[in-house]
């Protein structure tokens, strides 16, 4: 594979291989990112469609990146999830799914897809996301459930916009919240203020932070409490390392107009309720906090707590190799001492770690933790090589801090919302590394200049 200095490589249309394969896949993928929550029956088989050709082009004109980490995570994903399921089959042959079901992880691995097709291009990554940002919009604003349930939350009500559930659109709007603030310079800023930039950017931040507010799901709070000043901090880190004139008062201003409006559309639209929900678990909370877990209620938080509680006794029968695909609702329905009614109406942990703790043990926790060290890595080299654009990376940051965060009360990764979030950010990162990958070996096989 051969790759020229410059960087208009990288704005072609691939690494490699014929056009026309690309542009079938990439067309695939806009229609995965900006159908897959408005308009389901086209984005959902657009995403099947892109992730196996994407695998099979990575595979065919992939040169040295055949030999990227991700997949040989990924062959560890299939490899934990098959032997779980061969170690149960002799165990707990009644407790285990004719088949391995190897989709559990391996659909977390469709960002490979989406780093082939997008080719290393920063633009084509922001478009994507951008679709993606928009198609959730959109889906707030259509349908029977529109207009109806924006009426509702602004009065109080928690809604979820037909999105799966409340959590599940909450997490969609907090992560659109984090890349309008990420990208606010870009999205605003082109060598001057643009006025109609600033008000299709305005009026997108104010439909998340609405839609955060009135989807009323604490662990968002909770993370976006945590990730905010983290991203805040960093870039300042990052401003201050620029030169003098970079790190002017027009930055300052743009931080402190983000803050007061984040700040000001809160306390509009939500104060009332964010006090009420954070004040209907303070008591559950306390009893967590003191150890008594025995005698922690059946609330929202308290039901977690207690499957939580079985989920370690299974946990700690099998910790290597875990219970199988099945092992987050076995965890429930065969425990004694959970109420019945808790089995009926829940069949998973609301925590992904544990989750894949108790199907596929530590080995399982294992390649989950190398995939997360290994894509942090990687960003970091992207950006420390000039690649990976400093907002971008900001975004990355924030979002790795905000998806551990959630992922403790919610396993998003485990249902096709997290799913899709999970790629999209993931396969736009590993794409520039790839890109940065490629540009360190052509400039390591030049010949040396000899002056």
């Amino acid at each position: 594979m051969q790759l020229t200095n410059s960087t208009s490589r990288f704005a072609s249309h691939t690494w490699g291989g014929p056009f026309i394969p690309w542009a079938v896949g990439f067309s695939f993928l806009l229609l995965y990112a900006s159908c897959l929550v408005v308009l389901p029956k086209v984005g959902s088989p657009a995403e099947t469609i892109m992730a196996i050709l994407g695998l099979v082009a990575l595979l065919t004109w992939g040169g040295s990146l055949r030999r990227s980490a991700a997949l040989w995570l990924l062959a560890a994903a299939i490899a934990v999830q098959v032997l779980s399921w061969a170690l149960g089959y002799y165990h707990h042959p009644q407790w285990v799914e004719d088949n391995p079901q190897v989709d559990r992880l391996a659909k977390l691995f469709i960002f490979i897809a989406i780093a082939w097709w997008l080719g290393g291009s920063t633009g084509k990554t922001l478009w994507v996301w951008a679709l993606a940002l928009l198609g959730l919009i959109a889906t707030s604003f259509v349908g029977s459930k529109g207009l109806p349930h924006w009426q509702q939350g602004l009065q109080g009500v928690r809604v979820d916009f037909d999105i799966r559930n409340a959590q599940h659109a909450g997490m969609m709007f907090a992560t659109g919240l984090l890349g309008l603030l990420a990208f606010s310079r870009r999205c605003v800023y082109k060598q001057r203020l643009v006025a109609w930039r600033v008000v299709v950017w305005g009026l997108a931040l104010a439909i998340c932070l609405a839609g955060v507010v009135v989807t009323q799901t604490r662990a968002v709070w909770l993370a976006l409490a945590i990730t905010l000043p983290v991203m805040g901090a960093l870039w300042m880190k990052q401003s201050l390392r620029q030169p003098e004139t970079s790190f002017s008062r027009r930055n300052i201003l743009i931080g402190v107009f983000l803050l007061v409006l984040v700040g000001t559309t809160v306390v509009i639209l939500g104060k009332d309720t964010i006090d009420k929900r954070l004040q209907d678990e303070s008591s559950v909370i306390g009893m967590v906090l003191q150890g008594n877990f025995s005698e922690v209620p059946y609330t929202s938080v308290g039901i977690r707590i207690q499957t939580w509680r079985a989920a370690t006794e299974w946990i700690a029968e099998r910790p290597l190799v875990g219970w199988g695909s099945d092992g987050r609702s076995l965890a429930i329905d065969q425990t004694e001492w959970l109420p019945d009614w808790v089995k009926r109406q829940y069949g998973h942990l609301h925590n992904f770690f544990l989750e894949v703790w108790i199907a596929y043990g530590a080995l399982g926790l294992a390649v989950i933790g190398a995939l997360a060290v290994w894509v942090g890595r990687a960003t970091w080299l992207a950006w420390r090589g000039g690649v990976l654009p400093g907002d971008m990376a900001l975004f990355g940051a924030g979002f790795f801090v905000y998806w551990v965060i959630v992922n403790q009360f919610e396993s998003y990764n485990s249902f096709w919302t997290g799913v899709y979030v999970h790629n999209l950010v993931l396969g736009g990162l590993v794409t520039h590394y790839w890109r940065w990958q490629l540009m360190v070996k052509e400039r390591s096989s030049e010949p040396a200049q000899v002056y």
